[in-house]
Protein backbone atom coordinates (compact mmCIF):
# COMPACT_ATOMS: atom_id res chain seq x y z
CA UNK A 1 0.00 0.00 0.00
CA UNK A 2 3.18 2.12 1.06
CA UNK A 3 4.59 1.89 -2.49
CA UNK A 4 1.17 2.32 -4.75
CA UNK A 5 0.92 5.81 -2.43
CA UNK A 6 4.75 6.70 -3.02
CA UNK A 7 4.27 6.09 -7.09
CA UNK A 8 0.86 8.29 -6.64
CA UNK A 9 2.77 10.91 -5.32
CA UNK A 10 5.82 10.87 -8.05
CA UNK A 11 3.27 10.74 -10.81
CA UNK A 12 1.61 13.50 -9.58
CA UNK A 13 4.61 15.49 -9.09
CA UNK A 14 6.18 14.51 -12.70
CA UNK A 15 2.76 15.88 -14.39
CA UNK A 16 2.75 19.21 -12.35
CA UNK A 17 6.35 19.61 -13.84
CA UNK A 18 5.11 19.02 -17.37
CA UNK A 19 1.70 20.95 -16.82
CA UNK A 20 4.15 24.29 -15.44
CA UNK A 21 6.56 24.09 -18.47
CA UNK A 22 3.90 24.25 -20.85
CA UNK A 23 2.00 26.84 -19.44
CA UNK A 24 5.86 28.88 -19.34
CA UNK A 25 6.29 28.14 -23.16
CA UNK A 26 2.26 29.46 -24.00
CA UNK A 27 3.33 32.73 -21.89
CA UNK A 28 6.67 33.28 -23.69
CA UNK A 29 4.87 32.84 -27.16
CA UNK A 30 2.19 34.98 -26.98
CA UNK A 31 -0.67 32.35 -25.60
CA UNK A 32 0.35 30.26 -28.31
CA UNK A 33 1.92 26.75 -28.22
CA UNK A 34 2.70 26.70 -31.92
CA UNK A 35 2.68 30.11 -33.35
CA UNK A 36 2.17 30.38 -37.11
CA UNK A 37 5.34 31.68 -39.39
CA UNK A 38 4.37 35.27 -40.95
CA UNK A 39 2.41 34.39 -44.74
CA UNK A 40 5.53 36.26 -46.32
CA UNK A 41 3.32 35.32 -49.91
CA UNK A 42 -0.05 37.42 -48.70
CA UNK A 43 -1.22 39.89 -50.94
CA UNK A 44 -0.15 43.88 -50.71
CA UNK A 45 3.07 43.35 -48.61
CA UNK A 46 6.50 45.07 -48.82
CA UNK A 47 9.59 42.84 -48.70
CA UNK A 48 12.38 44.95 -46.97
CA UNK A 49 15.54 44.27 -45.54
CA UNK A 50 18.13 46.87 -44.15
CA UNK A 51 21.59 47.19 -45.92
CA UNK A 52 24.89 48.14 -44.90
CA UNK A 53 24.55 51.72 -43.93
CA UNK A 54 20.32 52.19 -43.70
CA UNK A 55 19.49 52.97 -40.21
CA UNK A 56 16.54 51.10 -38.65
CA UNK A 57 13.62 53.80 -39.94
CA UNK A 58 11.62 51.67 -41.56
CA UNK A 59 8.47 52.94 -39.21
CA UNK A 60 6.99 56.22 -38.92
CA UNK A 61 7.43 58.34 -35.19
CA UNK A 62 4.26 56.76 -34.19
CA UNK A 63 5.70 53.40 -35.01
CA UNK A 64 3.03 52.06 -38.09
CA UNK A 65 5.02 50.80 -41.21
CA UNK A 66 5.48 52.88 -43.96
CA UNK A 67 4.52 49.56 -46.26
CA UNK A 68 1.49 49.48 -48.38
CA UNK A 69 -1.24 47.19 -49.21
CA UNK A 70 -3.07 46.78 -52.74
CA UNK A 71 -6.19 48.03 -51.38
CA UNK A 72 -5.10 51.51 -51.30
CA UNK A 73 -4.39 51.70 -47.11
CA UNK A 74 -0.89 53.61 -46.02
CA UNK A 75 0.91 55.34 -43.45
CA UNK A 76 2.84 57.64 -45.66
CA UNK A 77 6.98 57.84 -46.93
CA UNK A 78 9.54 59.01 -45.55
CA UNK A 79 12.05 61.24 -48.24
CA UNK A 80 14.85 58.97 -47.34
CA UNK A 81 17.15 60.23 -50.15
CA UNK A 82 17.27 63.62 -51.86
CA UNK A 83 16.94 64.01 -55.62
CA UNK A 84 19.59 62.40 -58.15
CA UNK A 85 20.87 59.86 -55.30
CA UNK A 86 22.50 57.15 -57.94
CA UNK A 87 22.41 54.44 -55.23
CA UNK A 88 19.40 54.07 -52.90
CA UNK A 89 19.85 51.80 -50.38
CA UNK A 90 19.11 48.27 -50.35
CA UNK A 91 14.96 47.50 -49.67
CA UNK A 92 14.84 45.52 -46.22
CA UNK A 93 12.40 42.79 -45.63
CA UNK A 94 9.13 42.73 -43.57
CA UNK A 95 6.48 40.82 -42.95
CA UNK A 96 2.47 41.08 -42.68
CA UNK A 97 0.24 43.48 -44.76
CA UNK A 98 2.63 46.44 -44.51
CA UNK A 99 0.35 48.63 -42.28
CA UNK A 100 1.64 48.32 -38.86
CA UNK A 101 4.07 45.35 -38.62
CA UNK A 102 8.08 46.33 -38.08
CA UNK A 103 10.33 44.76 -40.28
CA UNK A 104 11.82 41.29 -39.87
CA UNK A 105 15.11 41.97 -39.21
CA UNK A 106 16.18 38.00 -39.45
CA UNK A 107 14.53 37.95 -42.59
CA UNK A 108 16.40 36.24 -46.13
CA UNK A 109 16.28 38.44 -48.92
CA UNK A 110 13.53 37.59 -51.88
CA UNK A 111 14.79 37.01 -55.23
CA UNK A 112 12.32 38.02 -58.24
CA UNK A 113 13.85 34.86 -59.62
CA UNK A 114 11.53 32.45 -57.66
CA UNK A 115 8.30 35.02 -57.80
CA UNK A 116 8.02 36.90 -60.60
CA UNK A 117 7.08 34.68 -64.02
CA UNK A 118 5.59 38.04 -66.68
CA UNK A 119 7.66 40.98 -66.31
CA UNK A 120 4.97 43.73 -67.63
CA UNK A 121 6.74 46.82 -67.00
CA UNK A 122 10.40 48.10 -67.17
CA UNK A 123 12.35 51.34 -66.12
CA UNK A 124 16.05 52.48 -65.84
CA UNK A 125 17.59 55.11 -63.57
CA UNK A 126 20.92 54.68 -64.99
CA UNK A 127 22.85 51.66 -66.62
CA UNK A 128 23.13 49.67 -63.39
CA UNK A 129 19.50 50.72 -61.58
CA UNK A 130 16.47 50.12 -62.43
CA UNK A 131 13.09 48.50 -61.67
CA UNK A 132 10.74 46.00 -63.31
CA UNK A 133 6.84 45.05 -62.76
CA UNK A 134 4.97 41.76 -62.96
CA UNK A 135 2.65 39.44 -61.29
CA UNK A 136 1.51 41.91 -59.26
CA UNK A 137 4.76 43.05 -58.02
CA UNK A 138 7.81 45.75 -57.87
CA UNK A 139 11.47 44.43 -57.65
CA UNK A 140 14.79 46.87 -57.34
CA UNK A 141 18.18 46.01 -59.05
CA UNK A 142 21.72 48.07 -58.43
CA UNK A 143 23.93 45.49 -60.32
CA UNK A 144 22.67 45.71 -63.71
CA UNK A 145 20.08 43.09 -63.66
CA UNK A 146 22.27 40.21 -61.78
CA UNK A 147 19.99 40.14 -58.89
CA UNK A 148 16.74 41.64 -57.81
CA UNK A 149 15.18 42.49 -54.55
CA UNK A 150 11.74 42.40 -54.11
CA UNK A 151 10.11 45.25 -53.02
CA UNK A 152 6.13 45.30 -53.29
CA UNK A 153 3.39 42.39 -53.33
CA UNK A 154 -0.09 43.20 -54.22
CA UNK A 155 -2.23 41.90 -56.33
CA UNK A 156 -3.13 44.11 -59.35
CA UNK A 157 -0.85 44.16 -62.30
CA UNK A 158 1.83 46.67 -62.47
CA UNK A 159 0.91 48.63 -65.57
CA UNK A 160 3.49 50.94 -65.75
CA UNK A 161 7.21 52.38 -64.00
CA UNK A 162 8.36 55.81 -64.27
CA UNK A 163 11.24 56.22 -62.74
CA UNK A 164 12.26 60.80 -62.51
CA UNK A 165 16.06 59.59 -60.96
CA UNK A 166 17.26 56.70 -58.66
CA UNK A 167 14.97 57.79 -56.15
CA UNK A 168 11.61 59.30 -57.07
CA UNK A 169 9.95 56.19 -58.59
CA UNK A 170 5.76 55.93 -59.36
CA UNK A 171 4.32 52.86 -60.72
CA UNK A 172 0.42 52.53 -62.17
CA UNK A 173 -1.31 49.54 -61.20
CA UNK A 174 -4.29 48.32 -62.97
CA UNK A 175 -5.66 45.60 -65.84
CA UNK A 176 -5.61 47.13 -69.13
CA UNK A 177 -9.21 47.57 -69.31
CA UNK A 178 -9.68 49.70 -66.13
CA UNK A 179 -10.94 53.12 -66.64
CA UNK A 180 -8.74 54.49 -64.43
CA UNK A 181 -5.68 53.26 -62.33
CA UNK A 182 -3.91 53.56 -59.21
CA UNK A 183 -0.55 55.22 -58.60
CA UNK A 184 2.12 54.51 -56.01
CA UNK A 185 5.08 55.95 -55.37
CA UNK A 186 8.42 55.99 -53.48
CA UNK A 187 10.83 58.66 -52.46
CA UNK A 188 13.54 56.59 -51.61
CA UNK A 189 14.19 54.47 -54.44
CA UNK A 190 11.16 51.86 -53.70
CA UNK A 191 12.30 50.91 -50.23
CA UNK A 192 8.85 52.34 -49.28
CA UNK A 193 6.07 52.89 -50.81
CA UNK A 194 2.67 54.96 -50.55
CA UNK A 195 -0.71 55.75 -52.57
CA UNK A 196 -0.22 58.79 -54.90
CA UNK A 197 -3.70 59.39 -56.15
CA UNK A 198 -5.34 57.65 -58.73
CA UNK A 199 -5.48 58.64 -62.85
CA UNK A 200 -7.99 58.59 -65.40
CA UNK A 201 -5.49 57.59 -68.41
CA UNK A 202 -3.71 54.16 -69.00
CA UNK A 203 -1.60 56.59 -71.44
CA UNK A 204 2.25 57.06 -71.16
CA UNK A 205 3.48 58.10 -67.41
CA UNK A 206 6.03 60.62 -67.19
CA UNK A 207 6.55 62.84 -64.40
CA UNK A 208 8.85 66.07 -65.33
CA UNK A 209 9.49 66.87 -62.12
CA UNK A 210 8.46 65.42 -58.26
CA UNK A 211 4.74 66.70 -58.26
CA UNK A 212 4.35 67.59 -62.24
CA UNK A 213 3.51 64.85 -64.70
CA UNK A 214 1.02 63.58 -67.42
CA UNK A 215 -0.97 60.67 -68.92
CA UNK A 216 -2.59 61.21 -72.28
CA UNK A 217 -4.82 64.44 -71.93
CA UNK A 218 -4.40 64.38 -68.27
CA UNK A 219 -2.06 66.78 -65.97
CA UNK A 220 -1.43 66.88 -62.20
CA UNK A 221 0.75 69.19 -60.64
CA UNK A 222 0.93 67.21 -56.69
CA UNK A 223 2.39 63.76 -57.73
CA UNK A 224 -0.43 62.10 -58.79
CA UNK A 225 -3.41 62.68 -55.94
CA UNK A 226 -5.20 64.68 -58.09
CA UNK A 227 -5.32 65.11 -62.16
CA UNK A 228 -6.77 68.36 -64.39
CA UNK A 229 -7.59 67.47 -68.07
CA UNK A 230 -5.71 69.26 -71.12
CA UNK A 231 -7.18 70.16 -74.41
CA UNK A 232 -7.28 67.61 -77.20
CA UNK A 233 -8.32 68.05 -80.64
CA UNK A 234 -11.27 66.41 -82.52
CA UNK A 235 -10.98 63.11 -84.26
CA UNK A 236 -7.78 61.65 -82.43
CA UNK A 237 -5.99 58.69 -83.57
CA UNK A 238 -4.51 57.45 -80.33
CA UNK A 239 -4.02 59.33 -77.56
CA UNK A 240 -2.48 62.85 -77.08
CA UNK A 241 1.66 63.45 -75.93
CA UNK A 242 2.16 66.55 -73.70
CA UNK A 243 5.80 66.88 -73.17
CA UNK A 244 5.39 69.57 -70.37
CA UNK A 245 2.27 71.59 -69.89
CA UNK A 246 2.46 74.03 -73.13
CA UNK A 247 3.49 71.51 -75.72
CA UNK A 248 1.47 68.80 -77.00
CA UNK A 249 1.37 66.51 -79.62
CA UNK A 250 -1.19 64.41 -81.32
CA UNK A 251 -2.58 62.71 -84.38
CA UNK A 252 -5.79 63.42 -86.36
CA UNK A 253 -7.46 61.03 -88.42
CA UNK A 254 -9.31 62.95 -91.45
CA UNK A 255 -10.89 61.88 -95.39
CA UNK A 256 -8.17 60.08 -96.74
CA UNK A 257 -5.51 61.79 -94.86
CA UNK A 258 -4.28 62.10 -91.57
CA UNK A 259 -2.71 65.32 -89.97
CA UNK A 260 0.07 65.75 -87.28
CA UNK A 261 -0.78 68.77 -84.54
CA UNK A 262 1.16 70.59 -82.18
CA UNK A 263 0.02 72.94 -79.37
CA UNK A 264 2.16 75.10 -77.61
CA UNK A 265 -0.22 77.03 -75.55
CA UNK A 266 -1.65 73.48 -73.29
CA UNK A 267 -3.72 72.71 -75.84
CA UNK A 268 -6.44 75.92 -76.31
CA UNK A 269 -5.29 76.01 -79.93
CA UNK A 270 -3.93 73.32 -81.75
CA UNK A 271 -1.87 73.80 -85.53
CA UNK A 272 -1.74 71.66 -88.30
CA UNK A 273 2.17 71.23 -88.45
CA UNK A 274 2.10 68.08 -91.51
CA UNK A 275 -0.42 66.95 -93.70
CA UNK A 276 -0.69 63.35 -95.45
CA UNK A 277 -2.69 61.51 -97.56
CA UNK A 278 -3.22 58.05 -96.87
CA UNK A 279 -4.88 55.02 -98.60
CA UNK A 280 -4.96 52.98 -95.00
CA UNK A 281 -6.49 55.39 -91.79
CA UNK A 282 -4.05 54.59 -88.82
CA UNK A 283 -5.47 52.18 -85.81
CA UNK A 284 -3.10 53.82 -83.33
CA UNK A 285 -0.48 56.03 -82.76
CA UNK A 286 2.40 55.93 -80.33
CA UNK A 287 3.88 59.45 -79.41
CA UNK A 288 7.42 60.26 -77.61
CA UNK A 289 9.45 63.46 -77.33
CA UNK A 290 12.80 64.55 -76.07
CA UNK A 291 12.13 68.37 -75.86
CA UNK A 292 9.45 70.87 -76.57
CA UNK A 293 10.64 71.16 -80.18
CA UNK A 294 10.91 67.01 -80.64
CA UNK A 295 8.80 64.76 -81.59
CA UNK A 296 8.87 61.02 -82.34
CA UNK A 297 5.20 59.84 -84.15
CA UNK A 298 4.56 56.25 -85.33
CA UNK A 299 1.31 55.42 -86.62
CA UNK A 300 0.21 51.82 -86.59
CA UNK A 301 -1.30 50.11 -90.21
CA UNK A 302 -3.05 47.30 -90.94
CA UNK A 303 -2.42 43.73 -89.58
CA UNK A 304 -2.38 40.60 -92.25
CA UNK A 305 -0.66 36.89 -91.87
CA UNK A 306 1.45 38.04 -88.88
CA UNK A 307 2.36 40.92 -89.75
CA UNK A 308 1.74 44.60 -89.08
CA UNK A 309 2.96 47.51 -91.25
CA UNK A 310 3.83 50.95 -89.55
CA UNK A 311 5.10 54.32 -90.06
CA UNK A 312 8.26 56.35 -87.66
CA UNK A 313 8.18 59.93 -88.39
CA UNK A 314 10.56 61.96 -86.39
CA UNK A 315 11.04 66.18 -86.09
CA UNK A 316 13.86 68.08 -83.96
CA UNK A 317 12.16 71.56 -85.27
CA UNK A 318 8.67 71.45 -83.69
CA UNK A 319 6.89 70.23 -86.86
CA UNK A 320 7.81 72.21 -89.64
CA UNK A 321 10.48 69.23 -91.52
CA UNK A 322 9.60 65.63 -90.73
CA UNK A 323 11.54 62.74 -91.37
CA UNK A 324 9.97 59.11 -92.37
CA UNK A 325 12.76 57.43 -90.14
CA UNK A 326 11.03 54.13 -90.93
CA UNK A 327 8.56 52.77 -93.53
CA UNK A 328 7.17 49.14 -92.82
CA UNK A 329 5.57 48.02 -95.78
CA UNK A 330 4.11 44.69 -95.82
CA UNK A 331 3.08 42.19 -97.97
CA UNK A 332 0.56 40.46 -95.51
CA UNK A 333 -0.90 43.57 -93.77
CA UNK A 334 -0.61 46.27 -97.00
CA UNK A 335 1.53 49.83 -96.87
CA UNK A 336 2.40 51.66 -94.42
CA UNK A 337 -0.17 54.05 -92.94
CA UNK A 338 0.86 57.38 -95.69
CA UNK A 339 2.58 55.43 -98.43
CA UNK A 340 2.24 52.71 -100.81
CA UNK A 341 4.14 49.25 -101.47
CA UNK A 342 5.69 50.89 -104.06
CA UNK A 343 7.44 53.25 -101.90
CA UNK A 344 10.90 51.46 -101.24
CA UNK A 345 13.37 54.07 -100.63
CA UNK A 346 13.05 54.25 -97.25
CA UNK A 347 14.69 52.35 -94.62
CA UNK A 348 11.83 49.30 -93.99
CA UNK A 349 12.85 47.94 -90.55
CA UNK A 350 13.29 44.28 -89.42
CA UNK A 351 10.16 41.81 -90.11
CA UNK A 352 6.82 41.54 -88.77
CA UNK A 353 5.91 44.24 -86.76
CA UNK A 354 6.75 46.86 -84.88
CA UNK A 355 7.96 46.16 -81.21
CA UNK A 356 8.81 48.49 -78.45
CA UNK A 357 9.84 52.20 -79.18
CA UNK A 358 12.12 54.07 -76.57
CA UNK A 359 13.11 57.13 -76.82
CA UNK A 360 16.63 58.31 -74.89
CA UNK A 361 17.14 62.01 -76.31
CA UNK A 362 16.51 63.93 -80.15
CA UNK A 363 18.88 61.93 -81.64
CA UNK A 364 18.95 58.07 -79.80
CA UNK A 365 16.05 56.07 -79.94
CA UNK A 366 15.89 51.63 -79.79
CA UNK A 367 12.94 50.18 -81.97
CA UNK A 368 12.15 46.95 -81.47
CA UNK A 369 10.83 44.65 -83.65
CA UNK A 370 8.35 41.41 -83.55
CA UNK A 371 8.40 38.74 -86.01
CA UNK A 372 5.47 36.52 -84.74
CA UNK A 373 6.12 33.58 -87.28
CA UNK A 374 9.36 33.58 -86.65
CA UNK A 375 11.37 31.01 -84.18
CA UNK A 376 13.02 34.21 -82.56
CA UNK A 377 10.28 36.39 -82.16
CA UNK A 378 12.19 39.75 -81.08
CA UNK A 379 14.87 41.99 -82.75
CA UNK A 380 16.26 45.67 -81.87
CA UNK A 381 17.74 48.33 -83.49
CA UNK A 382 18.73 51.63 -82.72
CA UNK A 383 19.34 55.00 -84.45
CA UNK A 384 22.34 58.03 -83.32
CA UNK A 385 21.62 60.40 -85.78
CA UNK A 386 17.62 61.25 -85.15
CA UNK A 387 16.40 58.58 -87.24
CA UNK A 388 18.50 59.04 -90.54
CA UNK A 389 20.40 55.67 -90.14
CA UNK A 390 19.54 52.46 -88.10
CA UNK A 391 21.74 49.59 -86.92
CA UNK A 392 20.12 46.79 -87.27
CA UNK A 393 21.35 43.59 -84.43
CA UNK A 394 21.48 40.55 -85.87
CA UNK A 395 21.06 38.52 -82.85
CA UNK A 396 17.18 37.51 -82.36
CA UNK A 397 15.41 36.81 -79.04
CA UNK A 398 12.95 33.96 -78.49
CA UNK A 399 9.16 35.14 -76.82
CA UNK A 400 5.90 35.52 -78.16
CA UNK A 401 4.49 37.88 -75.18
CA UNK A 402 5.44 41.14 -74.42
CA UNK A 403 8.32 42.81 -75.33
CA UNK A 404 10.07 45.72 -72.92
CA UNK A 405 12.68 48.04 -73.76
CA UNK A 406 14.73 50.47 -71.56
CA UNK A 407 17.87 52.59 -71.94
CA UNK A 408 20.02 54.46 -69.92
CA UNK A 409 22.01 55.87 -72.67
CA UNK A 410 23.14 55.19 -75.83
CA UNK A 411 25.09 52.35 -75.56
CA UNK A 412 23.36 50.90 -72.46
CA UNK A 413 20.07 49.13 -73.20
CA UNK A 414 17.90 46.28 -71.73
CA UNK A 415 15.35 43.92 -73.36
CA UNK A 416 12.93 42.11 -71.45
CA UNK A 417 11.41 39.21 -73.55
CA UNK A 418 8.18 37.30 -72.51
CA UNK A 419 6.54 33.75 -73.34
CA UNK A 420 3.10 32.21 -72.60
CA UNK A 421 5.04 28.72 -71.85
CA UNK A 422 8.81 29.54 -71.13
CA UNK A 423 10.50 32.30 -68.55
CA UNK A 424 11.20 35.70 -69.20
CA UNK A 425 14.77 36.68 -70.05
CA UNK A 426 16.82 40.12 -69.30
CA UNK A 427 19.32 40.62 -71.99
CA UNK A 428 21.22 43.93 -71.36
CA UNK A 429 24.10 45.97 -73.94
CA UNK A 430 26.97 48.23 -72.97
CA UNK A 431 27.35 48.74 -76.83
CA UNK A 432 24.81 49.89 -77.79
CA UNK A 433 23.33 46.65 -79.11
CA UNK A 434 26.28 44.96 -80.74
CA UNK A 435 26.30 42.66 -78.41
CA UNK A 436 23.63 41.55 -76.04
CA UNK A 437 24.66 39.40 -72.82
CA UNK A 438 21.91 37.32 -71.26
CA UNK A 439 21.93 38.41 -67.27
CA UNK A 440 18.70 37.29 -65.73
CA UNK A 441 16.19 34.18 -66.28
CA UNK A 442 12.86 34.63 -64.57
CA UNK A 443 11.02 31.66 -63.17
CA UNK A 444 8.43 29.64 -65.46
CA UNK A 445 4.97 30.45 -65.82
CA UNK A 446 3.48 28.12 -63.09
CA UNK A 447 0.95 26.48 -65.92
CA UNK A 448 3.87 24.86 -66.97
CA UNK A 449 6.30 24.37 -64.04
Amino acid sequence: MMKMKRAFRTSLLSLTIALSLIVSACSNNGGAANPSAPDSNSPGTVQEQPSNGQSDGTTNGDGSSNAIDDEGSSNGATEGHPSGTTNPSTPSESSGTGNSTSPDKTATPVSTAASITEVTALRLADAKTGWIGGSGQIAWTKDGGSHWQLQYRGSAKVKQIFALNASKVWAVLGADENKSWRIIRSADGGAHWKDAGTVPSGSFLHFTSDKVGFAGRYMTKDGGATWTKLGVPSSLIGEVYYHDAANGWAVQSANGKYNFLRTSDGGATWKTVMSRKSEVTPTGSVIRSAGKNDAWIELIGASGMTQTSYALFHTTDGGAKWLPAIVHNTAGAGPAPGFTNEDTSYFGGTSGGPGELYVVNSQTAFMGGRCMACDNANSIMETTDGGKSWSVRKTEFAGYGQQLIAAADAKHAWLITNDYTSSSVLYTTADGGKKFSTIHTFAKPKTVQ
